[in-house]
């Protein structure tokens, strides 16, 4: 798929980009907004109407420095990556000939100064010679993060522009005359304007995952919070998470004892009403329900990072395989999970995690300190745990070391080993030994 990239290189990001929007789609459908200043768009729809590819980039240009009095670079390449690079001197890639292109880019277009530093050292200094490393070897030194942009550098299409289709205009608003000051009062206010935003959805065949409520008070202030929920809001779950809201501000802040004088509902993350649809086989999700009113309700009152779930990652120590994810935000794994990592503990995986690390003193049977060496090995078997109470619990069995040696090409190296013992009151742990110093990383039943 053929993309094209629209940059306009001094614009100002305080400035509403719409104005440049508007004039791109006057010409041509289905844009995608990148950041102000970047947009992306299929290249065939402009290419087929206005005669070629080149004659529809200097349309849109001419469009734009019309139009909103703005200079704009555009690019056209087989990826989107490769369209933003070539957006930056004006050139149109011919079909198939994006890896030729990108071949020969400075590898600092990758825009990653950590990974970007290392190839130096390493001796690679284009996208061509990072495209043509081993893969497998990619990801192993420096991680997925690094394949990905090995990927782009290849001219691989990771994704195609997402087309923006000009939503309608959904917000519902009311103006309090008099101004809400009661919760009671604000509750009804809440309901009747839940019900006109769900109608309005209805119409359109649309649900909302994510809920803004902004409000104006008497003084003039502007309020604004983000309500998310894994799944629809049903209209009984926007009138709840309004009225939360409103009691959140009416009771909690000094700004607001003028009252509210406006209240208005802006549906976000929007989805077809075919997504939305209730579980099959008689499973209403009712139990399911009332445990997310309540987590959103919480989170409401603490905040979006105050409620948080673990989800599965991947990583060679215990404490990078679980990631938590604030409440209502995506459940995705940013390493994978099932590749092997080297370094990593064999199962069962420990219970209980202490964060921090507890320290402690691993003795021999001397009541020295059992060191690991530079080759990981011990200097003597553990024989005793010292607690930072003075408590001394002997080794009854062990097991490891299990070294572990990360980033050693650059400033964030980290070398460390863990072992696993059982001790005499019949505790099983996880330690961790790092510079000299041990710690409990974490327990098993």
């Amino acid at each position: 798929m053929r993309v094209l990239v629209v940059r306009c290189p001094d614009w100002n990001e305080d400035e509403p980009f719409e104005p440049v929007v508007a004039a791109v789609e006057s010409h041509a459908a289905g844009v995608e907004i990148l950041r102000p200043g970047l947009l992306a768009l299929a290249a065939r729809g402009p290419a087929s109407y206005y005669g070629g590819e080149e004659p529809a980039a200097e349309r849109l240009i001419d469009a734009i420095a019309e139009e909103c009095e703005v200079d704009c670079g555009v690019g056209i390449a087989d990826t989107l990556f490769a369209a933003y690079l070539a957006a930056h001197h004006g050139h149109v890639v011919p079909a198939g000939q994006t890896p030729d292109y990108l071949g020969g880019v400075d590898i600092g277009a990758l825009g990653r100064p950590d990974l970007v530093s290392v190839l130096h050292r390493l001796g690679i200094h284009t996208l061509g010679e990072f495209a043509a490393l081993p893969a497998a070897s990619v990801v192993d030194r420096f991680g997925a993060d690094a394949r990905f942009a090995q990927r782009l550098a290849a001219g691989e299409d990771t994704r195609p522009p997402v087309p923006r289709t000009p939503p309608p205009d959904l917000t519902v608003s009311v103006d309090c005359d008099p101004p809400l000051e009661r919760v009671d009062v604000a509750a009804f206010t809440a309901r009747a304007l839940a019900v006109q935003l769900h109608r309005l959805l209805g119409m359109h065949g649309l649900a909302c995952s994510r809920l803004i409520v902004s409000a104006t008070t008497g003084t003039g202030v502007q309020l604004s919070r983000v309500w998310r929920h894994e799944g629809a809001l049903s209209a009984d779950g926007v009138a709840d998470r309004v009225r939360w809201q409103l009691d959140g501000w009416l009771t909690g802040r000094k700004s607001v004892l003028s009252g509210i004088t406006a209240l208005s509902l802006v549906p976000d993350g929007l989805l077809s009403q075919t997504q939305a649809q209730p579980g099959l086989w008689g499973n209403d999700g009712s139990s399911e329900a009332r445990a997310v009113r309540a987590l959103t309700r919480v989170q409401g009152m603490l905040g979006a990072e105050g409620v948080v779930t673990a989800v599965p990652d991947g990583g060679r120590g215990q404490g990078e395989r679980v990631r938590l994810v604030p409440w209502g935000e995506p459940r995705e794994a940013i390493r994978p999970v099932d590749r092997p990592w080297p370094g990593a503990l064999p199962p069962p995986a420990p219970a209980l995690l202490l964060n921090p690390p507890e320290p402690v003193s691993v003795c021999d049977d001397t009541g020295g300190l059992v060191e690991i060496s530079g080759r990981y090995r011990a200097s003597a078997d553990p024989a005793t745990v010292r607690f930072g109470n003075g408590t001394e619990v002997a080794i009854t069995d062990w097991a490891g070391p299990w070294p572990v040696s990360e980033r050693w090409w650059g400033s964030g190296q980290r070398r460390y080993a863990r072992i696993q013992v059982v001790l005499a009151d019949d505790r099983a742990l996880l330690l961790i030994v790092e510079n000299r110093q041990w710690f409990i990383e974490g327990g098993y039943d």
